[in-house]
């Protein structure tokens, strides 16, 4: 009968290793070998045991660390990892700078007015460099229209020059944002068809893919992965609210798409789908007759599991590219040497501009009044753990109501500004609300917008911005959200308030100094939707400035009708404890204008 071994597996090194192996011979083979000094031919068949049980431990123990995100070593294992909990590593990270775009124009007719027609239009993706050591290269991705001028992108106007005692020259003057990045264009070659083509681009400090066109203008759009068929696409509004929303938001079907990542060396992958038919197939509507396609096994293959997005084997990861030329834009910059200082971002290295009147097209300029900031260098090694740890949690959706609040108030701007939002669950969707059901969906949510006019005023959102928001929040939400996008009320108020000013002050400046200070506190900015108004603070404010005495009256009043909004509003019932309720139904308490409709006054003893 085979006699049972009494083996150790708890042995982790040489020393434990060899123990055992000695006490394994002692117990096992008392008569077959005693001798177990240290310089006999047994123990040195031992410590070579020993020896490959260490290493051997060892490489188990490096393999097993390695695929943990929190311990692993091995740059490749550790951007693996990452993509894996959904975090994209950082190679390099731009920095972002304010930038004055200015240029001259003619005084015109006999009012002496800016002749517009020489007013210039700098296209998209200008490019500039700093003055500082390595000429940093900036790129502004907006284009820049000196004829247009609103409170959102206002044209700032002053007199350049004068002749005769009337203007001759105007300077225009425009804000625009730009990052620190530069454009390379490259050409790939790519041959006979291959299921997920990947191409490397070997550089550094590469930011992203700009665009990517094959030899028959074919567009490929990025993707987070090749599973997804949808992008965002975007056409000109020309609709009336063109001015505030300048783009239209939509979903389109994508077969051409690729993927990126980056790798340990810091070079960018472009890998494209498995896609080779001939035949359109990027739309497949699933039916019977499809899905039982070669079923020949019968019984056996009833409980197959196909893939809903791909039972044919069809393109849905996308085309493979094949006999073609890629022409492939990328984006490169970034890092701490991004980070420049004021007045350095001046020169032009590739910019565009057109007017109706070239004449003064040679006076644009740019200039950085403050220092470029946000530049650093890639991820270090505990930055991507953590960063991967948290993509993981996070997972690209929105969950809780703050998630949907940043995420609609994150919409581009090119697509309409979300001034406010609120989301809160749908009452009219809720059993407790004694009302007939909109929708049987429990996890319905009501999200509640506000939009800017070109004075920056509130108004309610148009519905072009409503669709825009809509289609952007589609790739964010659960699947058992559903969201009902509508327009919160505005409520219009007035401010009068009364101060007893201290005898050592000047009685107009402290009244001037109140009025600014409320007109700060009120702020459209600052403040958010079903904010209710505290009295107590308002008081506390106005005590805290220079040359205030005492607080005697402070009066919050309805502005209603006119150039005000249409709703009325009880300030007086909604007034507990000295706190200014909203309403029910969300609303927002503005001050429309703060010029005006904020009066005070000083009174003495």
């Amino acid at each position: 009968m085979k006699e049972v071994r009494d083996i150790k597996y708890i042995n982790r090194d040489f020393n434990d290793f060899k123990n055992s192996l000695v006490e394994f011979a002692k117990n096992y083979f008392p008569d077959t070998y005693n001798d177990f000094s240290p310089t006999s031919p047994g123990m040195m068949f031992i410590e070579m045991a020993a020896y490959v049980g260490d290493v051997l431990s060892f490489y188990s123990d490096t393999q097993l660390q390695e695929t943990f995100v929190q311990h692993a070593k091995n740059p490749e294992n550790l951007y693996s990892l990452a993509y894996t909990l959904g975090y994209r590593p950082k190679i390099t990270t731009v920095s972002e700078v304010e930038i004055e775009v200015t240029q001259n124009v003619a005084a015109a007719g006999s009012n002496y007015e800016p002749n517009f027609d020489q007013a210039l239009v700098v296209s998209a993706n200008a490019q500039l460099k700093a003055t500082t050591s390595g000429q940093p290269a900036f790129l502004i991705d907006q284009s820049i229209d000196f004829s247009f001028s609103s409170s959102l992108d206002p044209t700032t106007i002053t007199v350049a020059s004068i002749a005769g005692g009337n203007p001759a020259e105007y300077t225009l003057k425009k804000k625009a944002k730009a990052f620190s990045a530069e454009v390379v264009e490259i050409v790939e070659i790519v041959a006979n068809a291959e299921k997920f083509k990947t191409i490397t681009i070997e550089d550094t400090d590469i930011i992203g893919i700009l665009s990517l066109k094959d030899g028959s203008d074919n567009f490929y759009s990025e993707v987070p992965y090749l599973g997804q068929e949808t992008v965002y696409d975007e056409v000109a509004n020309t609709d009336s609210d063109s001015n505030s929303v300048l783009n239209k938001l939509t979903l389109k079907k994508a077969p051409y798409r690729f993927v990126t990542r980056f790798n340990a060396a810091g070079n960018l992958q472009i890998q494209f789908g498995a896609g080779i038919s001939e035949s359109d197939d990027s739309v497949i509507i699933p039916n019977p007759t499809n899905v039982g396609i070669g079923n020949a096994d019968g019984v056996s293959r009833i409980d197959h599991s196909y893939d809903p997005s791909n039972f044919l084997f069809s393109r849905t990861y996308g085309i493979a590219p094949s006999n073609t030329a890629f022409t492939i834009k990328y984006l490169k910059g970034g890092g701490i040497n991004a980070n420049v200082p004021a007045n350095t971002i001046t020169q032009q290295s590739s910019v565009t501009s057109t007017a109706t009147d070239t004449t003064y097209q040679g006076t644009l300029a740019f200039n950085n009044p403050l220092p470029a900031t946000g530049g650093k260098d890639g991820d270090t090694v505990q930055e991507i753990r953590e960063n991967s740890l948290r993509a993981f949690n996070e997972q690209g959706r929105a969950v809780t109501l703050q998630d949907y609040n940043v995420r609609a108030q994150s919409l581009p701007a090119r697509f309409g500004t979300v001034a406010k939002t609120f989301v809160t669950k749908d009452e009219a969707t809720a059993d407790e609300a004694g009302t007939s059901l909109v929708s049987d969906n429990p996890f319905s949510l009501s999200l509640y917008t506000l939009a800017y006019d070109n004075n920056k005023k509130l108004i309610y959102s148009t519905d072009n911005l409503k669709k825009n928001l809509k289609n952007y929040l589609s790739q964010y939400m659960m699947i058992s959200d559903s969201i009902n996008i509508k327009d919160a009320f505005i409520v219009n108020i007035g401010v009068n308030f009364e101060v007893l000013a201290l005898p050592s002050y000047t009685g107009r400046q402290v009244l001037l100094d109140c009025i600014q200070r409320l007109k700060e506190y009120f702020t459209t900015a600052n403040r958010s939707i079903n904010q209710p108004i505290n009295l107590a603070r308002i008081t506390t404010v106005l005590d805290r400035v220079k040359g205030v005495q005492t607080v005697q009256k402070l009066q919050i009043t309805n502005k209603v009708g006119g150039n005000y909004s249409e709703f009325a509003y009880d300030i007086n019932g909604a007034t507990r404890n000295s706190v200014i309720y909203p309403s029910y139904d969300p609303c927002f308490f503005e001050v429309k204008f703060p010029d005006t409709d904020i009066k005070g006054r000083i009174i003495t003893v």
